[in-house]
């Protein structure tokens, strides 16, 4: 899509020079800044109060403990704290223009300049080829940087400062703002121009995930804003559109995102950044919106909606994910999608504080929260069924009642070994549930990552057979896959290994006035014991032939062993989205060759 506009449009043409990419007020437009909510300009400021006290810490030995022990926490968290009072202080100096921050903004920037490198520790040495695993490299090489998702963003937060305050910096000495613009050359801009093997440019991988839009919205902006040489201007955009291709091509028609809704910020919604960067820089010359690969990817968020705030959370996604409501709302206004911008608009209502990081510091979100228009928005109406076909996501709406199926493979990004796995939502509160995320370690994305209790199948709502779980990898995935409004059919024999012995496994799930339906037709290669696991939200009571748990009850073929499993939460992301315990239903059959067994879940009269 974009090499193609490119190659048919002079981009010079259309991108007007250096200094005038204005996606925000500037400080000096007193009217923009002075015009916030007293109760904005008062968060603001007591945001920058907190940059008063200064900045934590960083260490080599903070850096070390990736490696040493797992934990990315360590360095993380005040990785991120510096740069989350780095804005904060920006923008209060923005909404006094006093000067009263204007030391806290030096010290912010300081302080990440003379930071060896703005990669996390978990990312470090993680260009493809990986011919430097970190255990042999723990810490940075000054001489080689590398582009990861925060480096891109650090630059992005420093662009934009400079973008508000670097007269006020120059006031001071013009050395801060030259500091500034050697590091963003030397860390982000250089790189970016004369590398070709960061794997996330699609030039050597072609299995994109999230990076690839998440680090190019934070080049563009960082490239727009700062870079002065027009003619690289211009070849440096066109350099991050090509590389916006490489994303698209694995994204599927249907716009959905295996990673899960709590990545649409940095999936979509950064894709969004990208093309609203180059749609504002042209002065809406350029613009993608009316492409229906665009809108499809837009209007994720809608197709994953649950209820309230809960969304479909297959893979690494919370349940509750913090989604940010003004990437949503203007995808919704540039696609004329009036749901999507309904949605957006709820999210935005439902939050007390407005401006505040809560994800990642991600400055030009926090800038649309500012100045962004939130347009009136009619009630959210959802439709009664959704279909991401390529995706094979399926749900359904009645009586009070919500279900989603997938099928899919066990290579999807942020994967886990859940083909066939489903939810169901009661009233608007999670019933039958998939765990979702836990905090990352360097198990997370190591080769030890399906030790992980959430990443295995046995905790999805998938059968065992003989003890045997799902396997990993895109080989291991569903066939036959059908839904439509009366249900889906799937055979998901395929996503487990061959010691399962397993020829066909044909699950059906049907919604219906009783409630929902699901059906398995196992045939094995022979006889063994098979499993049903249910990850439930509710402790359940247990009688024969039936489980009730909150306002459900599961009914089933009383012959099945009953066993439950109480799994209390432990985890702290895990807990802000399932507090207290999760419980783990089975039921067990007998060892058999051939099994047709049917479970109804309803509510409980």
């Amino acid at each position: 899509m974009f090499t193609e506009y490119l190659d048919s449009h002079d981009l010079r043409a259309l991108l007007p020079g250096p200094g005038s990419y204005r996606p925000y007020p500037r400080r000096q437009d007193r009217a923009a800044w002075e015009g916030l909510a007293p109760a904005v300009r008062s968060e603001l400021t007591a945001w920058g109060d907190e940059a008063l006290a200064g900045y934590p810490p960083l260490t080599a030995t903070q850096y070390l403990a990736y490696v040493r022990t797992g934990d990315r926490q360590v360095f993380e968290k005040p990785y991120f704290a510096r740069r989350k009072l780095l804005i904060g202080a920006a923008l209060a100096e923005c909404v006094r223009d006093d000067g009263t921050y204007l030391d806290a903004v030096i010290d912010g920037l300081w302080a990440i300049c003379e930071e060896s490198s703005w990669v996390v520790s978990a990312h470090n040495d993680s260009r493809h080829p990986m011919s430097r695993p970190p255990q042999e490299h723990p810490l940075p090489d000054v001489d080689d940087p590398y582009i990861d998702l925060f480096s891109a963003q650090t630059a992005a937060t420093l662009s934009f400062v400079l973008y508000f305050l670097e007269d006020r910096l120059d006031a001071v000495t013009p050395r801060i703002a030259r500091r500034v613009r050697r590091e963003l050359k030397t860390r982000i801009l250089r790189p970016f121009e004369i590398h070709d093997d960061f794997w996330w440019m699609g030039m050597i991988r072609k299995d994109m995930n999230n990076w690839t839009p998440w680090i190019l919205s934070n080049v563009l902006d960082t490239v727009l804003l700062i870079e002065r040489d027009g003619v690289r201007r211009c070849e440096l955009t066109a350099r991050a559109m090509r590389m916006l291709d490489s994303y698209l091509a694995v994204m599927p028609e249907d716009g959905g995102c295996d990673e899960g809704a709590g990545y649409f910020n940095v999936a979509g919604g950064s894709l969004l950044d990208c093309l609203e960067a180059i749609y504002r820089a042209t002065d809406g010359r350029v613009s993608f919106y009316d492409e229906p690969h665009i809108r499809a990817i837009g209007a994720y968020p809608l197709k994953a909606h649950v209820s309230g705030p809960y969304y479909l959370n297959f893979a690494d996604c919370d349940v509750k994910p913090t989604l940010d409501a003004m990437p949503i709302i203007r995808y919704g206004m540039r696609t004329q999608n009036p749901a999507l911008t309904a949605l957006g608009v709820s999210i935005r209502r439902a939050k007390d504080v407005q401006v505040r990081v809560e994800d990642t510091p991600q400055m030009n979100r926090v800038l649309a929260s500012l100045f962004d228009p939130v347009p009136e928005a009619e009630a959210l109406q959802e439709p009664p069924f959704m279909a991401m076909p390529d995706l094979q996501v399926y749900a359904w709406r009645f009586d009070g009642l919500y279900a989603a199926i997938k099928g899919g493979c066990n290579g999807e990004s942020h994967n886990h070994n859940d083909v066939g796995t489903f939810i169901v939502y009661a009233d608007g509160e999670p019933a039958v549930v998939d765990m979702g995320n836990k905090v990352y370690t360097a198990k997370t994305f190591g080769p030890d990552r399906y030790t992980i209790d959430n990443t295995r199948s046995m905790n999805h709502n998938v059968p065992l057979i003989g003890g045997v779980e799902q396997h990993e990898g895109r080989a291991y995935a569903a066939r036959d896959v059908q839904g439509d409004e009366r249900g889906a059919r799937m055979d998901i024999a395929g996503a487990y290994p061959a010691q399962a012995g397993v020829r066909k496994l044909v699950r059906t799930f049907t919604p219906e006035a009783a409630g929902v339906r699901l059906c398995d037709g196992i045939e094995l290669d022979a006889p063994q014991r098979v499993t049903w696991v249910f990850m439930l939200r509710q402790k359940p009571e247990l009688v024969p032939g039936a489980v009730r748990f909150g306002p459900l009850v599961l009914r089933h073929n009383p012959a099945l062993a009953q066993q439950v499993q109480e799994m209390p939460v432990t985890d702290a992301r895990l807990a802000r989205n399932f507090s207290g315990s999760l419980w783990r239903l089975t039921l067990a059959a007998p060892a058999a060759k051939t099994l047709n067994e049917e479970f109804i879940l309803q509510r409980d009269a």
